[in-house]
């Protein structure tokens, strides 16, 4: 609420405005009045003198006025006002997280409390966009299954595990909801033991996947070499290519083991996810023979800088695991003499001249790709499990 007379666009409208520039089309704060200008001022719930009155100070100011408000409240209100208004259900909400990278040191955002509240702290921590090199913030958004209707943010430092985030926002959404039986799911990251018992006793639900590490997964892998799956078909429906194109086919098939936990374990197969993995391990496989090929060139140049075995291992280790290939290629560090005649005395050489042999060695390279691993790991892809509680999935 706006109660500084002198201020003649109110803050909830700024916001407005920034909201609606986010939707529309992201632009630097400093352009937003021109934007709004060209494009259509009413539309933004501004009159054409009001745009004349809006420029980054404005906006600036009513950011700080939403950083000193109880945005926590403020989320819950519209949350609940969407729940009454617009009938959007709280039965099941879909939670996830990712890492925003930021350029530069940062040196004051380091979690310090800035009027009265927290400020953000951006640190370094596991990069999920793959630039360890960058500071970063976690963000974590929950919303509805109903719609897909966003219902609750929260950002945390940018070392923040994704396991340690699941318990305060699942009790984030039992004070929201009411109540504790709405289905909660979220990737792997909420598949610890601790966070789902005291979901699973709060009389909560949940779904999660199982990660590769449990060991769960790894004997339905091994047990799915020797036996038919009973797979029953959810879902075949036409495929992103079209009629000439494969089909995108859905199966399920529940465990008769459940889990350590004793929840219930469904597995879950995708072939368009098969077709991708499958392809993506071929593709990684081939880039590994080229870099592999590059490399025995280099050994074979007679200026090659590659002299000593423990920097050829080393680029070795660097290509196997960075293409995540170390499974599927066998490769062997061996050398070759190389010959090569030299005339012992001066002259031209004639019929009776003689010459000395020259032996030179240098390292080479070999390699086999295990195409029965490959074959092998080709028997599950597309597959995945599911752990729940719920006795409905």
């Amino acid at each position: 609420m706006t109660e500084d007379r002198r201020v003649r666009i109110p803050h909830a409208r700024c916001l407005g405005v920034l909201l609606r520039s986010i939707t529309v089309e992201r632009e630097p704060v400093y352009r937003e009045a021109e934007r709004v200008a060209a494009f259509a001022p009413e539309l933004y719930g501004l009159t054409e003198a009001e745009v004349a009155q809006l420029g980054d100070n404005r906006l600036g100011r009513a950011l700080d006025r939403l950083f000193d408000a109880d945005r926590q409240a403020l989320l819950t209100e519209v949350a609940l006002a969407m729940h009454r208004r617009m009938g959007v259900s709280f039965d099941c909400l879909h939670n996830d997280s990712t890492t925003i990278r930021f350029c530069g040191r940062y040196a004051a955002a380091k979690g310090r409390s800035i009027r009265g509240r927290p400020g953000p702290h951006i640190t370094r921590g596991f990069s999920k966009d793959h630039r360890p090199d960058l500071k970063k913030l976690l963000f974590i958004l929950t919303t509805t299954d109903d719609g897909h209707v966003p219902v609750a943010f929260r950002c945390e430092a940018g070392h923040t595990a994704d396991v340690t985030t699941h318990q305060e926002t699942w009790d984030e959404f039992r004070a929201l909801a009411g109540r504790s039986d709405f289905l909660y799911v979220a990737d792997s990251k909420l598949c610890s033991t601790e966070t789902l018992e005291y979901i699973a006793r709060q009389k909560g639900r949940f779904l999660t996947v199982l990660p590769r590490t449990r060991r769960e997964d790894t004997s339905f892998r091994r047990w799915i070499l020797t036996h038919e799956v009973p797979w029953e078909t959810v879902r075949n429906r036409r495929g992103p290519r079209g009629a000439r194109g494969p089909r995108d086919i859905w199966r399920v098939w529940r465990s008769d083991l459940p889990s350590l936990e004793g929840w219930r374990v469904t597995w879950v197969y995708s072939s368009m996810l098969a077709s991708k993995q499958a392809s993506k391990r071929q593709e990684r496989i081939d880039r590994a023979k080229q870099e592999l090929e590059n490399l025995r060139a280099s050994l074979a140049s007679p200026r090659t800088r590659l002299k000593k075995r423990s920097v050829i291992y080393e680029r070795l280790k660097d290509i196997l695991t960075r293409l995540n290939v170390t499974r599927y290629l066998r490769v062997k560090v061996s050398q070759e003499e190389i010959h090569t005649f030299r005339q012992r005395g001066p002259g031209r050489p004639g019929p009776d001249t003689t010459y000395r042999r020259i032996a030179k060695r240098r390292d080479t390279l070999t390699w086999e790709v295990r195409v029965d691993l490959a074959e092998r790991d080709h028997m599950h892809d597309g597959m995945f499990p599911l752990l729940s509680n719920d006795r409905r999935c």
